[in-house]
């Protein structure tokens, strides 16, 4: 996912062990990332992720919080809340022989089983590019406004083409 917040770590950077990064996309970022995420606006955003080494690649676990601005589905006014979630996920570089065996045909799904690591497209692993994936996936695909209601009122009538032609068939008085 391609964000225009970028935060490159290369995994020969983990060699001397686990590394802790603050994330704070400046205002320019936050817009770009606002944009791709069909947001309204994004005025704030703040991640604390751990990468360690895993295997052959890089294990990312930590935090995000956002303040997000969408626009209600009921009342079509922008709003803003708080969203915030966990980061988990891991990757490994290309060719690596953890990545696993791509499909071939039908898959098989196990909901227990752990999800197979990411391999990523160099050896580096993108960290903004995490925090703005799982802010995504955290997001709500049908925002309410606190308060908006849906009002809806069946027609008096029936008004389908069907009704019409009924009326034209019916006897005159």
């Amino acid at each position: 996912m391609t964000s225009g917040w970028d935060k490159p770590l290369r995994l020969h950077e983990l060699a001397h062990g686990a590394l802790t990064l603050e994330l704070r996309p400046d205002e320019a970022e936050r817009k770009v990332a606002a944009k791709q995420l069909g947001l309204v606006s994004l005025p704030a955003l703040t991640a604390t992720v751990t990468i360690t080494p895993w295997l052959d690649g890089a294990a990312l676990e930590g935090a995000f919080k956002a303040v997000v601005e969408q626009e209600c589905g009921i009342s079509l006014e922008p709003f803003e809340q708080t969203v915030d979630g966990p980061i988990e996920a891991f990757a490994v570089p290309p060719g690596s022989p953890h990545a696993g065996e791509p499909e071939q045909g039908e898959m098989a799904f196990d909901l227990d089983a752990p999800d197979p690591p990411d391999v990523l497209e160099s050896e580096a692993v993108d960290v903004a590019a995490y925090v703005i994936e799982h802010l995504a996936l955290a997001l709500d695909p049908f925002p309410r406004k606190p308060g908006a209601a849906f009002d809806y009122k069946a027609p008096d009538e029936e008004t389908s083409p069907f009704a019409a032609l009924k009326k034209l068939t019916q006897p005159k008085p």
